[in-house]
């Protein structure tokens, strides 16, 4: 390790940077979002609209959300969004149909388009303060292991939560006490960081910028190709990575519509745990692929790999085991955390200083409006048709898809 990244790890905003991360991933419910959902006799094409409606509201906030933090500052702005995401958890415990869900996704996407990109060009701005840009790689790789590392000890403290609460609602009340602490580490962070650049706003300056930032994707091919890939790829993951909470259902319980066990309960705590805790480490140590391959090469290879693991899942439905699917799904999360350092290292040498809130909004805008789409028509398919044929034409079209943005992302 350079003398540079050994004074990284001891930079006190960087722990910052670090905690904030580590809170904002303490969801305890993760685990069981679509178990708990499935609870109140809602069916997987219902659970695809709620999915829908978050990723719909994201669309619509996530190019004015990032032009609200470049215009009234980014510190603001995500202290914000936590406020959303807390409104949020108190619709889940309370929530006992698809109306009262529906609350909860709108505010849960609230918080999640005010959140994407803002934290980002805050890392960005503070790199470029300290002269640090050159290892933005492995910064933002090292801030992202720190909020899998969240991820997964949520995970392991959800099944000590779910052995002694009277019912999976819980885990949304407290779920709210780490957002809250996030709310004041953000109000910690020094202002400067806020960047704010105007002090007024309309809509004719939303409409403006956010015309200006897909003017620029238009021009520039490169860039708009590794957007492209990135929100592709989280699109379809984000569509499927939850899918196997209703498999271990289905395969050791034998019914959707039937209550989950307590084994599978805590199958689905540890499962995530160990996800996010291997997550952690690929997305630590990421940036030394770069030294042998450029991050746009490695992003494609590694969308290539979705593919495959998705027929991989395919298989282990199609023979009824669990353990070829928990292992798949575990690559799965590694490859997806791996993933995203290579592309924040990739967009951000194409991104200029004054468009970063903007632009990196606009890929979360791309994903979300994938996602619209994927995650009913994916919940209808599989509710309707077969689960394992879903899987299968993943896979097919993920690697179609691949071949085309190849021609995008050639190496320079």
């Amino acid at each position: 390790m350079t003398t540079t990244q050994q004074l990284i790890k001891n930079d006190k905003q960087i722990k910052k940077f670090c905690a904030y991360g580590f809170l904002k991933n303490l969801r305890f419910f993760e685990p069981y979002l679509v178990v708990y959902l499935l609870g109140f006799n809602l069916n997987l094409f219902e659970i695809g609209l709620l999915y829908s409606l978050r990723e719909a509201i994201m669309y619509l906030f996530e190019v004015p959300s990032g032009i609200i933090a470049d215009h009234y500052g980014k510190k603001k702005e995500l202290m914000l969004c936590f406020l959303f995401y807390m409104v949020s958890f108190v619709f889940f415990f309370i929530g006992g149909n698809f109306a009262v869900f529906s609350l909860a996704m709108f505010f849960f996407g609230l918080g999640e388009a005010f959140r994407s990109g803002t934290h980002k060009a805050m890392i960005y701005g503070y790199l470029e303060k300290k002269n640090w840009f050159d290892q933005k790689t492995f910064i933002y790789g090292r801030t992202r292991s720190f909020s899998l590392i969240g991820s997964s000890i949520s995970a392991l403290l959800s099944i000590i939560f779910v052995l002694n609460l009277p019912s999976l609602r819980g885990l949304f009340l407290i779920g709210i006490i780490p957002y809250l602490l996030d709310f004041i580490l953000i109000a910690s962070y020094p202002d400067y960081l806020d960047e704010r650049r105007e002090t007024t706003i309309s809509a004719s300056i939303v409409f403006k910028e956010g015309f200006r930032s897909l003017s620029v994707l238009k021009k520039d091919h490169q860039l708009r190709g590794i957007l492209l890939s990135s929100s592709s790829f989280d699109a379809f993951f984000r569509t499927i990575k939850d899918y196997v909470q209703p498999l271990l259902l289905l395969l050791f319980v034998g019914s959707l519509q039937d209550e989950a066990t307590m084994q599978v309960k805590v199958t689905l705590g540890v499962l995530y745990g160990i996800m996010n805790l291997a997550s952690a480490f690929a997305s630590r140590n990421v940036y030394r692929l770069t030294e042998k391959s450029s991050p746009v090469s490695w992003m494609n290879r590694l969308f290539d790999g979705f593919g495959l693991i998705a027929g991989l899942i395919a298989l282990g439905i199609f023979i009824k085991q669990p353990i070829l699917i928990m292992i798949a799904f575990f690559l799965l999360f590694i490859m997806k955390d791996a993933r995203r350092p290579l592309f924040v290292s990739a967009a951000g040498d194409l991104i200029q200083k004054k468009q970063r809130a903007t632009i990196l909004s606009v890929e979360s805008q791309l994903r979300a409006l994938m996602l619209i789409v994927l995650a009913p028509v994916f919940g209808f398919f599989a509710e309707q048709f077969n689960i394992s044929l879903l899987f299968l034409g993943l896979g097919i079209l993920i690697l179609l898809i691949n071949r085309w943005l190849v021609a995008s992302l050639t190496d320079s």
